[in-house]
This record gives C-alpha cells, structure tokens and sequence, in this order.
C-alpha cells in the first residue's frame, strides 16, 4: 500500500524518519536472523515503489517482505499493511518519534521498530 501524505510539515517529519526507521529494521532483522531457522536475503525492487525486498527461506518455505512496509510500520501511526499494493492511504506521522525539538526520538524509534520486528517474526509460519 502506498502512503499519502497531505501535506509538507508531514512530508518532512517522513523524510526525517525514514532513514533511521531503515536502519533500525535492517539491525533488528538481522539480530533476530542470527537466532533463527530462517534465512534471509534482500533484493532490491521497483515495484509497485522501488525499495528492497526481505526474502526468507527455511527449507521448503519461502517468505517475501516489503522492508518498506516495515518501516511505514514505524513511521507512521495508522499505516496497515494490505495486499492490494496499488492501494493508497492517507498516513499520519508517528509523533511519538519525535522529541520537543522536532527531532528523531532514539529510542522510540528503536523500541518501536524492534516491536515491528518481532511481529513480522511472529508471524512467520511455524517451523519444528
């Protein structure tokens, strides 16, 4: 699902957390690769918008998630993932990332995305 975003306070605040919502995911995942049957590789993607793609794998499974998604997960307050990628919804910014000055709140954002993390771990299928 692409996110829309209204206006140019809000635009700012993404391009502000984004980056580090990127990096933040891209840590988690690989902490919790290293614990796990899974194995994870990324390619990067055009479409439906350019980003990069986790692909998982454990024996006969295989498992594609959008990273982008993942950190739309973070940034944004009410971003629900759905399987109509072309789909667009209106987003708000979590501002609960930010501090008083405007700025990237660290550890909010580091809490919030390891919670992503561990919910797209979560709900990976079962492996014995």
């Amino acid at each position: 699902m692409k996110p829309k975003i209204n206006n140019i306070t809000a635009w700012k605040q993404a391009e502000l957390l984004m980056q580090p919502a990127f990096i933040r995911i891209l840590d988690h995942i690989r902490k919790k690769l290293e614990n796990s049957v899974w194995q994870g590789t990324y390619e990067e993607v055009q479409t439906p918008i350019p980003g990069y793609r986790l692909d998982l794998e454990y024996e006969n499974q295989k498992i594609s998630i959008n990273v982008w998604e993942l950190c739309y997960q973070v940034c944004f307050s009410n971003y629900i993932s759905t399987h109509a990628a072309e789909e667009t919804v209106e987003i708000d910014i979590d501002i609960n990332l930010l501090n008083e000055e405007g700025n990237v709140n660290w550890d909010m954002l580091d809490e919030k995305a390891l919670k992503v993390v561990e919910n797209m771990m979560a709900d990976l299928p079962k492996v014995e």
